[in-house]
């Protein structure tokens, strides 16, 4: 059962790896693969740290962040949404570069910060170190393979 749940939740999480790897991947001059796997490499190994870290850290942010979850969830949309808002009235809508490590690791982590959240609500199921094995393990692999895929879906579609 365990396996099974990993699957589903990896399935949930690894969305947003397709999407911003295909978006982004229209920058990308051609299907290398040298450029393709260390790209979707990195996703998944972010999306899965990210994972741990959350699992982790949980102690520290459900006891002083939970006072301010409102908050932090408010000016984190608020952030983002004022984002994509400003950029859409500039019409400065660019899909992003993932040339380069730096945006590499941008665009991982952008894409995991669900996956931290997600860590942090699997101390509340009480998720043992020996129970993070297959959530990370799993996310992590398919994180990687549906990078691929998005990659390569928006390098044939540009």
């Amino acid at each position: 059962m365990m396996v099974f749940n990993a699957i589903l939740l990896a399935a949930s999480l690894c969305a947003d790896c397709f999407a911003v790897s295909a978006c982004s991947s229209v920058k990308l001059s051609s299907l290398e693969w040298k450029k393709i796997l260390p790209i979707s490499l990195a996703f998944g190994l972010i999306h899965s740290l990210l994972l741990f870290l959350g699992w982790f850290f949980s102690d520290f942010f459900v006891g002083y962040v939970e006072k301010f979850a409102g908050a932090i969830g408010f000016l984190l949309l608020l952030y983002v949404g004022g984002g994509m808002i400003i950029e859409a009235v500039k019409g400065e809508m660019e899909p992003r570069d993932l040339n380069g490590l730096k945006n590499v690791i941008v665009g991982g982590i952008a894409t995991s910060i669900d996956a931290f959240a997600v860590g942090v609500s699997l101390t509340c199921i009480h998720y043992t170190a020996s129970r993070m094995i297959y959530p990370v393990a799993v996310i992590s692999f398919c994180s990687w393979a549906i990078s691929i895929a998005g990659l390569v879906a928006g390098i044939r579609a540009a």
